[in-house]
């Protein structure tokens, strides 16, 4: 599959997933966003951003050659309307991104680094295959967070125990 037709399924697989993850971040209450389940666990709104932000990766390993998630800029979103706003607008931003790759592109380098040190080296359309995968996984632990805190959780691929309707 050349870097064109991979982009293009690669849009419709990301917006296959957007009306889902949207669903789930709009669940997540401002006054919740400092709570975890446990010591060693990400904060809710932490866990929320980064699910909102892992779109944007995508537009970065396309424009760029690396990210150093030490040092990557975050959104500080005020409320869940904005968590949901930043989501919106970097999913936008990706499938930009992905629209505008042309052959050869994607099989550059691509570095992962932690404040500055190379972490691991692979292809631009390794790094962005694996992102989805990424957002549905935590997306996953977001559903965990939002039941343990008795937040109804909205149907994904079928029904919730919450919501019938998909």
């Amino acid at each position: 599959m050349n870097d064109i037709t991979f982009a293009q399924a690669f849009v419709t697989e990301l917006e296959a997933e957007t009306h889902s993850t949207r669903k789930c971040l709009e669940r997540v209450p401002v006054e919740l966003f400092d709570w975890k389940p446990h010591p060693k666990s990400m904060e809710l709104g932490y866990l929320a951003l980064l699910i909102a932000e892992i779109p944007l990766w995508i537009t970065h390993m396309i424009k760029y050659d690396y990210i150093d998630y030490a040092t990557f800029e975050h959104l500080k979103p005020s409320g869940t309307e904005e968590l949901v706003a930043h989501f919106e607008e970097n999913v936008k931003g990706a499938r930009k991104a992905l629209v505008g790759v042309e052959n050869g592109e994607l099989e550059f380098k691509f570095d992962l680094k932690a404040n500055g040190q190379v972490m691991f080296t692979t292809t631009k359309r390794k790094s962005i295959e694996s992102t989805i995968n990424h957002m549905i996984h935590h997306r996953g632990q977001l559903t965990v967070y939002l039941r343990l805190n008795d937040i109804p959780v909205p149907c994904i691929y079928g029904p919730s125990a919450d919501d019938r309707n998909f």
